[in-house]
């Protein structure tokens, strides 16, 4: 296979994984077994090669499901939305710290099972099936080759984001719309950008727009077609399209598109809007988090 090749066959084992995915579901009659994150994370890992999610291959498999469980015990505790929101929120961020990772996508998997009210094991099985094939091909196809096992992890980060979403999930019950206080995508993209070293203006506004519009794609994708086939692969065809036109590596752009197909349907209309408010308010706090932080590194030697 030559380099031109490469990418190209990357990219169509990543968009493969993903269609057999829905057609899994569609076969047993199950929607919990389309999982968002698993469609970012085949990309991401497969495609991209992302170093970041990379580095320890083993926790492809073991934090998405430690979270996944986590949420889904959770979930069917008898607690109101917003209280198994809290819930999952604070124990995946204690068993991150735990198990020492930064993998961010595992926040989504947590976090999915209580804004989709997953019920069914065929949840957690299919957590474990697709971890398990991603991380067995990046293993099989040495995937991380020469990317380093090690990498510090920012613990103060986790705070940041703990106390934005405390603030967030605040207004959301405030205002009526507690659905809306956790959507998955956003709140992998928000984590990984507080771990950032440089964040801009101008990745927050790409980050925005890149995720409202992928957004709006699988909403109206969804809501005008019948065949879950047919929807997912548009869906695919047109994200890739989309990244390329702003030339961005979001890997959440993927996984937006599949989450019309498990979220409440009595939602589903709302995910377009709800996407632009709530990436409008957490990457405005993410940028302003930055900046300050920038200003306070950059007058350390002059105290000195």
């Amino acid at each position: 296979m030559t380099d031109d090749n490469k990418p190209l066959a990357a990219y169509a084992a990543a968009f493969g994984f993903i269609l057999l995915m829905v057609l899994t579901a569609v076969f047993f009659g199950d929607s919990e077994i389309v999982l968002p994150e698993i469609a970012a994370m085949a990309v991401a890992l497969w495609a991209w090669r992302e170093k970041g999610w990379l580095r320890q291959p083993e926790k492809i498999l073991i934090v998405p499901s430690v979270t996944a469980t986590i949420g889904f015990a959770v979930n069917l505790l008898d607690q109101s939305f917003v209280v198994k929101i809290l819930l999952v929120l604070c124990l995946m961020l204690v068993a991150m710290r735990a198990i020492r990772t930064n993998l961010a996508p595992a926040l989504a998997t947590g976090f999915l099972p209580v804004v989709t009210n997953a019920t069914h094991y065929s949840f957690l099985i299919a957590i474990f099936v697709t971890t398990f094939a991603l991380m067995l091909g990046v293993m099989l196809f040495k995937l991380n080759r020469g990317v380093p096992r090690e990498a510090p992890v920012k613990y103060q980060y986790m705070l940041v984001y703990l106390a934005m979403h405390l603030v967030w999930i605040a207004i959301t019950v405030l205002a009526g719309y507690p659905h809306m206080a956790i959507i998955p995508p956003i709140t992998v993209v928000v984590y990984e950008s507080l771990q950032m070293p440089m964040y801009m203006r101008k990745m927050a506004l790409k980050q925005v727009a890149v995720l409202t519009l992928s957004a709006l794609i699988g909403t109206v994708l969804f809501l005008a077609l019948e065949n879950w086939f047919v929807v997912a692969t548009i869906d695919l065809a047109l994200i890739y399209g989309l990244l390329h036109l702003f030339k961005a590596r979001i890997p959440a752009t993927y996984a937006f598109p599949f989450l019309p197909f498990v979220f409440p349907a009595e939602f589903v209309p709302q995910l377009p809007v709800g996407a632009a408010i709530v990436s409008v308010f957490f990457f405005s706090l993410v940028l302003a988090y930055k900046t300050y932080e920038k200003k306070r590194m950059a007058q350390v030697p002059a105290m000195a």
